[in-house]
């Protein structure tokens, strides 16, 4: 009897752990365009994604492995000191914690469960079948929790928490730049306002070059009714922006109020107790220890943090504060994401926007039919009024405890749905300020505990002032040019910095050791082309003011600068300039350069123009691109279907020894676009490797 139980045990085992895969790799289509570009083909939606993951880990594992290991507070290991801190981050904020309680059988829907089921088995597929590329030993297989717990994480850092920490740490642990021009832009112009007839519609998100948070461009197209192109991120399982045969959207980062910081009331006594609504309560205890690369050696460093009513709590110099969002309290944006990809009219598209599973995010949308629409979404609680939200809460009642899932709807949010203008459009601007001045919705429409931006910076005015100015209809040739716009607008606008305008005011008489450069910015036309000396003398000043305002842990917005801080970092643009160039005038693309292994281009952009681009100090005294102009996808829609054209910053792939790591550079730096389709058949017809997964 007890040998024929151990042999049960043994079958049932062996049987559990040698199952026959879900997915079978011949049934998938990978077919690489010139360009390296995958298009995706299989009968259904799982097969896609299970194509989808081991075609992303084929260009870019690496970055795709980033996230996963972000969240799970092991990222360090293997990127060293530069990485702790978004270990720490996943941490505090209970990501593994949050999944495991919130992941159950009936969390997402059976179809999406399958989905992402099949993602997991074909990025762990690829990590067994080339085990060198695995960052961390021991990291795989993955399961599905993993996956979740890294898109969680991702929405958190997008939804602006790290803005927030670092209100509590003044920048000791979270050093980001002073926010002087990063940001993205999105378009939409109706067939009204357009000379061929046609709808128009520009994703243009302005994300890192490179990395985990980089677009990766792919095709996606399944028998069971979903053909879309667009980007994603490394290791994500669905299209983050882009387009199908019906329509596209394309998203910006927001910054309403998601976040809100308590201080607690902590007993004069009693360590660890806090009063809540007159009673003491206990901060739950949660410590860990994360290790750091450094050199051939891994340090552990243990990191404390509590849990209290609010969510997530730390100690700062003896106070104890907690930090509360939505994004940190759901799960099923990827599940969204999909059905946003999938929808085939503005009733399914609208349908998945109000499953509100998504925490962030502005929206700007077209389709076919010549509907266009821009949200500002994200989960944004109902909150008393008798507060100032935008302030420290105090932390010892429960009117200032929100509850999750107590939402604002979807049609309570700022949002503009087919203007008579013919165009919406946002560049993380005041979503009160979304098309033609009149036509919007004025600010005091809305709770003001949503906490909504107010401000515009350089990107929206300028873009204003061309769609309003514009009186003849649009072009697609005119719709190009103001998507690749180079000029600030007369009035300058950086929401850090806010009165840069007096640096065109000074008096070069009143500085004669800068009178000369001075000179060059007073003269200069704010046009940020690569010929353009001016821009290359504003894109170094620009540089050494943010450091300046960084030593100073001034990283909040609505900063004013003195003038002698813009004198400062003038001195120091004329010295690095003669330093390295021997005189001032010196073009831009002399000085910012878009380089990537052995190629290396001028770049035209500066910041907080439309055409954006930021660049961080490189060799003998230029900078190389790192973020701004990433992923751009123009869309037409018009009645003979859907044109699509786009480009990304290098290429396909990150492996130096393919052709496509460097081979979109060229026309990124030119402002030109390559021809993408949605049509299977032109695809299979023009392409140069067919394969499946192996």
């Amino acid at each position: 009897m007890l040998y024929r139980t151990l042999s049960l045990i043994f079958i049932l085992s062996y049987t559990l752990h040698n199952l026959p895969a879900q997915i079978n790799p011949q049934n998938i289509q990978i077919a690489r365009d010139a360009w390296g570009v995958p298009h995706i083909f299989a009968k259904t939606d799982a097969e896609v994604a299970y194509g989808l993951a081991w075609a992303a880990a084929e260009d870019d594992f690496a970055s795709a492995q980033e996230l996963l290991l972000a969240s799970q507070s092991k990222l360090a290991q293997v990127k060293g000191k530069s990485s702790a801190a978004l270990d720490v981050i996943g941490f505090l904020i209970g990501i593994e914690a949050l999944v495991d309680t919130a992941y159950t059988e009936n969390t997402f829907s059976p179809d999406f469960k399958k989905i992402l089921t099949a993602y997991t088995e074909g990025i762990n597929a690829y990590a067994k079948a080339h085990p060198k590329e695995v960052l961390l030993k021991g990291s795989f297989p993955i399961t599905e929790k993993d996956l979740i717990r890294s898109y969680t994480l991702g929405y958190a850092l997008f939804s602006g928490l790290t803005d927030e920490l670092s209100k509590i740490f003044n920048g000791s642990i979270i050093q980001d730049e002073p926010k002087l021009g990063t940001g993205s832009n999105a378009l939409a112009i109706s067939s009204s306002k357009t000379t061929s007839g046609e709808t128009f519609l520009a994703i243009n998100s302005h994300q890192p070059l490179e990395g985990a948070l980089a677009w990766y461009e792919v095709h996606l197209q399944s028998e069971e009714g979903l053909n879309v192109l667009g980007g994603t991120l490394p290791g994500f399982l669905s299209i983050g922006h882009g387009v199908n045969e019906n329509l596209g959207w394309a998203h910006t980062v927001n910054h309403p109020d998601f976040t809100d910081i308590y201080l607690l009331e902590m007993h004069p006594e009693k360590p660890l107790t806090y009063r809540f609504d007159g009673q003491w309560e206990t901060l739950l205890v949660r410590s860990k220890k994360i290790k750091v690369k450094l050199g051939p050696l891994k340090i552990a460093k243990k990191f404390t943090f509590y849990w209290s009513k609010y969510g997530a709590s730390l100690e700062k110099e003896g106070k104890f504060y907690a930090v509360r969002f939505p994004a940190n309290m759901h799960i099923k944006a990827a599940e969204q994401q999909f059905y946003m990809g999938k929808a085939k009219n503005w009733a399914a598209f609208k349908a998945a926007l109000e499953r509100q599973d998504a925490a962030c995010f502005n929206l700007v949308y077209a389709d076919k039919e010549d509907n266009i629409f821009y949200l500002s979404n994200g989960l944004i609680p109902y909150r008393d009024t008798g507060y100032d939200w935008q302030k420290v809460l105090p932390g010892n009642t429960s009117k200032t405890l929100w509850q999750r899932g107590n939402y604002h709807p979807v049609s309570e949010l700022p949002q503009v749905f087919n203007p008579p203008s013919g165009y919406v459009f946002n560049t993380n601007n005041s979503p009160f300020y979304a098309t033609k001045k009149e036509e919007n919705k004025p600010s005091t429409a809305y709770d003001p505990t949503m906490g909504f931006e107010q401000y515009q910076n350089n990107r929206s005015l300028r873009l204003a002032s061309l769609l309003e100015n514009h009186t003849e209809k649009i072009s697609y040739e005119d719709f190009k040019k103001i998507k690749y716009d180079l000029t600030y607008p007369d009035s300058l606008a950086f929401t850090v910095a806010t009165n840069l305008n007096d640096l065109f005011k000074i008096n070069p008489l009143q500085h004669p050791n800068s009178a000369e450069i001075l000179r060059v910015l007073q003269q200069w036309d704010r046009k940020n082309d690569v010929e353009s000396i001016g821009a290359g003398v504003f894109m170094v000043f620009l540089h050494y003011l943010s450091e300046d305002l960084r030593s100073k842990l001034r990283l909040e917005a609505y900063n004013t600068v003195s003038e002698s801080e813009i004198i400062t970092a003038l001195q120091a643009t004329e010295k690095h300039l003669k330093r390295h160039f021997k005189t001032i005038q010196v073009p831009l693309g002399k000085i910012q350069i878009h380089r990537r292994g052995k190629v290396s281009l001028p770049m035209p952009g500066n910041q907080d123009v439309i055409a954006a681009m930021t660049a961080s100090p490189y060799k003998k005294g230029k900078f190389k691109t790192t973020q701004g102009e990433s992923y751009i996808l123009l869309v037409r829609f018009s009645e003979n279907g859907t044109e699509l054209e786009s480009i990304n910053a290098y290429g396909a792939s990150n492996h130096k020894n393919s052709p496509h790591y460097t081979d979109q550079m060229e026309k990124y730096t030119q402002q030109k676009l390559k021809k993408m389709t949605l049509s299977k058949e032109e695809v299979l017809k023009n392409a140069r490797r067919i394969y499946s997964p192996q």
